[in-house]
């Protein structure tokens, strides 16, 4: 008997690229009934009357007919990813278990992922390239890029992701942006380095734990960048125990991320009931067994919060805890990544994610306690939903 969801394979293309990825949706996606509507995307592209897709079809087809059919499944963690894309490389990393098989190959020698850039996501909106993310304590951070800088040129060429940056290594390039929609374009000096995604996701995370004193409160910071770094969790739990947040009355969690993955127990470190334990040596040296955070904490959430930050976000606000900014990204599945014959990465939704009750977070998100919106064109460094969530912290601390 034919596997389900394989009794009506559609045609082949030809193309080895193409065909590979069809082939692990079919025989990996987690939902078997949106099979049919897959098939009928890939058969529309392969029988295209005016531009059937065919094993001599250029690469920007291929791209596009890739993207299509996997649109079609309407899911998240289901798409294409490139070498020219930071995207490739982070998720490279994340699932470098998952593709064991290839990433010596893929990333010689040893394996380890890496790619030359300054520590800074982009996207477009309305029509031009604005800073949407800038890593903390990363060299754009250091240079004082901020969120919401318009990326104008690169050394004077457009900006490209990966291929701005690529082979300069300890140089420093010129950032032509501009930060205010009337001001003329200014220049930023920025040194490329070697980034190692999960690595520089733990010095974000270190980098970016402060106290801020807020009308005689202290009121500490931290932003998960992504649970998927094996030292994430660790680096917070030791800040708020006995680091720079020990001392903190509050503190605001911002989950306004890159990516999920954790352990679904995450966000335990803010709401569990289980009292906090240390190891202490001979020597005295003591070591954080299981911090737990008993006092006030408010999260920050945007479709930046996504995955396992979404199972994060919803376990504190079922907590009590009151979430700030704008909805989450709403994909909540399980995917796993496989290499195709020209490298690139596919990630396929594997399992569904059900929580209590049925709840599934997929398409759906979590909604803000308080809604803050948040406009990034021109934002100059200012951050409303930080704002907004300092605001509610203080109101909450001066309730006592």
């Amino acid at each position: 008997m034919p596997e389900p969801g394989r009794a009506l394979e559609p045609p082949r293309s030809g193309h080895p690229i193409f065909d590979r990825a069809v082939e692990l949706v079919l025989d990996n996606f987690y939902d078997p009934s949106a099979l049919e509507r897959f098939g009928a995307a890939v058969r529309r592209e392969v029988q295209d009357a005016d531009d059937p897709l065919t094993e001599n079809s250029p690469a920007a087809r291929v791209d596009t007919a890739i993207d299509t059919v996997l649109a079609s499944l309407g899911a998240s963690h289901t798409a294409r990813f490139t070498s020219d894309t930071i995207d490739y490389y982070e998720l490279s990393d994340i699932f470098r278990f998952a593709i064991r098989n290839d990433i010596r190959r893929v990333f010689p020698p040893n394996g380890d992922v890496s790619y030359t850039g300054i520590g800074m996501v982009t996207r477009l909106e309305g029509g031009g390239r604005f800073v949407s993310d800038v890593y903390d304590g990363g060299p754009a951070d250091r240079a004082g890029i901020r969120i919401g800088d318009e990326i104008l040129l690169v050394d004077g060429a457009p900006y490209r992701e990966i291929a701005s940056f690529r082979n300069r290594v300890g140089e420093s390039v010129e950032i032509a942006l501009r930060r205010d929609r009337d001001a003329p374009p200014s220049t930023v000096a920025v040194t490329v380095e070697r980034m190692r995604p999960l690595e520089s996701f733990a010095k974000a995370i270190d980098e970016s734990i402060e106290m801020k004193l807020r009308e005689g409160r202290r009121i500490g910071y931290l932003r998960l960048w992504t649970l998927s770094t094996s030292d994430g969790l660790e680096i917070v739990a030791r800040a708020l125990a006995t680091g720079r947040l020990k001392d903190a009355e509050g503190v605001v969690v911002d989950l306004r991320g890159r990516w999920g993955g954790g352990p679904p127990d995450a966000a335990e470190l803010f709401v569990g009931g289980v009292p906090n334990f240390r190891l202490i040596a001979r020597s005295g040296k003591e070591t954080v067994a299981n911090a737990l955070w008993h006092r006030p904490v408010v999260a920050i959430i945007d479709d930046g919060a996504r995955s396992g930050l979404e199972l994060f976000a919803y376990a504190l606000k079922t907590n009590g805890i009151p979430l700030v900014g704008t909805r989450t990204a709403g994909a909540l599945l399980a995917g796993r990544a496989f290499i195709l014959p020209d490298d690139s990465l596919l990630e396929v939704a594997v399992s569904d994610a059900v929580i209590e009750n049925g709840l599934r977070l997929e398409g759906r998100g979590v909604e803000p306690d308080i809604p803050v919106p948040f406009s990034l064109p021109f934002a100059n460094g200012r951050d409303p939903q930080l704002d907004a969530a300092m605001e509610e912290m203080q109101r909450i601390l001066a309730k006592g």
